[in-house]
């Protein structure tokens, strides 16, 4: 990791020494993350109610800039710039580089449709198979660990030749034995669970774009 990197992670584990349990874990999340991504892969999101939200909120961070302003390379300034030469300043000053995330609670008329003409709790699974490939990773949230319409898209990532993370209470539930990687964050309470889980993924997100979009190791944060 670089420095820049350590220094997220030291520094999240300061504010919150509970997590400290959790940092191994953490750690083996970003390498695979990160190996994910610097091969072409996309990320997966999936989680039902407040976890729902920390979908959305994950690909927020992952999509555009976080901490950095992420520039785009020269090679796609310059494609930008000759495909399009009256437009290619504006177009190539507003964008950013992306870690392509997808929110599997987003697809309101999919979801419903299938919650209502197939199976609840197949709805995730159902989007795991349409969109995940080999190389691409599938991200579970679950304060209890036991969300069947979570787990069961877990099932069904593995069959795709996907590599699952998770992120639970201390319990872990089915899912701390279904995922590849787990993370159980030091807490049963639920509302205490979803504070932890912000605090782990703005944590992954901040290294994750540190390593891919820091072109050296003097950013101040």
């Amino acid at each position: 990791m670089k420095n820049m990197t350590q220094r997220i992670l030291q520094q999240t584990m300061n504010d919150n020494p509970a997590l400290l349990e959790c940092e191994t874990a953490i750690i083996s999340v970003l390498e695979r993350l990160l190996v994910c991504f610097c091969q072409g892969g996309k990320l997966l999101i999936c989680g039902n109610g407040g976890s729902a939200s920390d979908c959305e909120h994950i690909v927020g961070e992952l999509m555009k800039g976080f901490i950095l302003p992420r520039q785009l390379p020269d090679s796609l300034k310059e494609k930008i710039t000759t495909a399009w030469p009256a437009q290619g300043d504006y177009l190539c000053n507003h964008l950013q580089g992306a870690l392509p995330a997808i929110s599997l609670v987003s697809h309101t008329s999919l979801s419903t449709a299938f919650i209502n003409d197939v199976a609840a709790d197949m709805v995730f699974a159902q989007q795991v198979y349409g969109y995940g490939k080999p190389g691409d990773m599938l991200l579970a949230l679950s304060t209890s660990g036991n969300a069947t319409n979570v787990a069961n898209a877990v099932r069904i990532a593995e069959i795709c030749s996907m590599e699952t993370i998770s992120i639970t209470g201390s319990k872990g539930g089915e899912l701390a034995h279904l995922a590849n990687y787990p993370i159980r964050l030091p807490a049963e309470k639920t509302y205490r669970i979803q504070e932890m889980t912000l605090v782990v993924y703005h944590c992954l997100c901040a290294m994750l774009e540190m390593e891919i979009f820091s072109p050296n190791d003097s950013v101040s944060l």
